[in-house]
């Protein structure tokens, strides 16, 4: 279950970060509260997942996404640029996190599910 409550968390991570760009310097009503919203759904479900897995996995999982999907849909909302570059370490970030993960797997004393 922890890692369902890290996925979640993530994706509110994602929205947080995309609605603060909306807010224009928190003078935008509605995009402030999604962002604000969307912070503490992201502290919650994070919370929740960090009960039975590691605090630097669970952190630099749910950093890993946010910064992922954060990227991805900024280009195709904000359309901002995507370089080979940012692609190359989109693949790292994302083979960390796997690693991450079946590192949690494969440790004897793992509690998660």
């Amino acid at each position: 279950m922890a890692w369902i409550y890290l996925l979640i968390a993530s994706v509110f991570e994602v929205v947080f970060a995309l609605a603060t760009n909306a807010t224009h310097g928190f003078t935008e009503l509605w995009p402030s509260l999604l962002t604000a919203g969307a912070a503490a759904g992201g502290i919650y479900f994070l919370s929740q997942a960090l009960r039975t897995l590691d605090v630097g996995v669970g952190y630099t999982v749910w950093t890993g996404i946010g910064s992922v999907g954060t990227v991805a849909l900024g280009t195709v909302i904000f359309h901002e640029s995507m370089t080979v570059w940012k692609a190359l370490a989109f693949v790292l970030i994302i083979g960390g996190v796997l690693g991450l993960k079946l590192s949690d797997k494969l440790s004897p004393a793992s509690s998660s599910s």
